[in-house]
């Protein structure tokens, strides 16, 4: 029987983040993974969603090439080679979860590759051997949500109903697609799969998409959708699914929409399966954890998407490491309310901070500036000037409350937004940051400038 200082248990961007961090910080580790490591961020969710991604801009920009002033005479001689994009994809995600599990071996984690059974908060089970831990992160991650739909287990069984893995593995590209949940991640898809031809329509039974993003991202996300071609059905209550049939009512008006496929993306269940062992207090959302991500158990963590705080795999990170320090003597902790948040179509989305909304509920007075991309100079270089910035501020002392951007590279540039907040940085200092010309990011200190005062390069009288 081995015993060790912290078992880990599963190998997402969570777990394999918490047991490296565990082994640096000299604690004697394990990292059990019943499937693949890297969790469905590597294998079936970040990686590969943002490879085929890339695919399928390069796909726009030759369609489109004209306006860079090269020339195609037949633009028929252009085809996707969906083969070859899947295989690209494969390549880079391979290579990714190869080289974390290398990193876990030069750290000196030990790996179990199978399904850990926990007994009790220091004894777990897997592959018939008894383990023995001082301290417990769970880090088991979340699985689509399957709606109480008439006929939905029949369509998944017969694949023309496909969660958000299964649509990432098909062998062709599908003719039309209806995605059920207009969330990040139904968004994403329909950013990809519209740009590869297939005609993508929304199900969204809310009267908008991106519910949680600021009211200003999301209105102008779904009119650079709806101008792609997404079509977008508000206020859509599914009723059933027929093989490639869903009936749906809008407003009270029964409607049937077909497609190929169907995806369903309404958000995720936490996966606790093999847990029954322990006595967990849990919410609606997941396991629930203190500020230092410590379960209603002494010596029990909950990190990433289990607890259900932020399913983002940069959050699960943190909190692997949060937890970890937490265990070794260090206080530490995550203030959520600065956890960046991206949405990886195209154009870009990078948030991160306070909506306007969120600001005025907790009562903060404040400032809000915008500065479009039209203004931009790269962005009109790139022929990629559909966006803005929005920054919110607090009013008294000018500090930083949230940044919200759509962009080419948001997802890259919401970063300095964070490590401003961090600092507890003010709209002053990211005006007086001198920033590089020519660049996107010149439109964050764009918008500072408006906060103060007025922007430089478009006019405000």
């Amino acid at each position: 029987m081995k015993e060790y200082d912290i078992v880990v248990l599963g190998g997402g961007p969570g777990g394999y983040v918490a047991a490296i961090k565990a082994a640096q910080l000299g604690a004697r580790t394990l990292l059990i993974e019943k499937d693949a490591i890297g969790g469905v961020c590597l294998n079936w969710g970040c990686i590969p969603t943002k490879t085929l991604l890339k695919s399928a801009k390069v796909y726009e920009d030759i369609i489109h090439s004209e306006v860079f002033g090269i020339d195609i005479s037949d633009k028929k001689a252009i085809s996707i080679n969906w083969p070859k994009m899947q295989e690209r994809k494969d390549k880079v995600v391979s290579r990714l979860t190869q080289g974390v599990r290398v990193l876990l071996n030069k750290n000196g984690v030990d790996i179990i590759d199978g399904f850990g059974e926990v007994i009790d908060k220091n004894t777990l089970k897997v592959n018939g051997e008894i383990v023995k831990t001082k301290n417990l992160i769970i880090a088991t991650g979340a699985s689509p949500r399957i709606p109480d739909i008439e006929g939905i287990e029949e369509a998944i069984k017969n694949r023309d109903v496909l969660t958000s893995k299964g649509i990432l593995e098909l062998s062709e590209i599908p003719k039309s697609l209806v995605i059920i949940g207009g969330g990040v991640i139904g968004c994403e898809f329909a950013v990809l799969y519209n740009t590869l031809g297939t005609k993508v329509t929304i199900l969204q039974r809310s009267g908008r998409i991106l519910g949680n993003v600021d009211r200003d991202i999301r209105e102008a996300m779904a009119k650079i959708m709806e101008n792609k071609g997404i079509e977008i059905i508000y206020n859509s209550s599914v009723e059933r699914i027929k093989g490639s049939q869903v009936t749906t009512y809008v407003n009270e008006e029964k409607r049937i929409v077909e497609g190929d496929k169907i995806l369903i993306s309404m958000g995720n269940v936490a996966n606790t399966k093999g847990l029954e062992g322990l006595d967990l207090e849990v919410t609606l959302g997941g396991i629930k954890t203190n500020e230092k991500l410590e379960t209603n158990l002494k010596g029990v963590y909950a990190v990433g998407d289990v607890n259900g705080r932020h399913m983002l795999a940069h959050v699960a990170s943190a909190e692997g490491i949060t937890a970890v320090e937490n265990i070794m003597g260090k206080e530490s902790k995550i203030n959520y309310d600065r956890v960046p948040s991206c949405i990886y179509a195209l154009p870009e989305v990078g948030t991160a901070g306070l909506t306007e909304d969120e600001a005025k509920a907790r009562g903060h007075e404040v400032i809000i500036s915008t500065f479009p991309l039209s203004a931009n100079g790269k962005a009109l270089a790139e022929g990629e000037s559909n966006g803005f910035v929005k920054i919110v501020a607090d009013k008294e002392y000018g500090e930083v409350l949230g940044v919200h951007i759509i962009a080419s590279h948001a997802t890259d540039m919401i970063a300095e937004a964070v490590t401003t907040m961090e600092l507890e940085g003010t709209v002053h200092e990211l005006a007086k940051a001198i920033h590089p010309h020519p660049t996107l990011s010149e439109i964050v200190m764009e918008a500072a400038h408006g906060a103060i005062d007025k922007p430089i390069h478009i006019y405000r009288g």
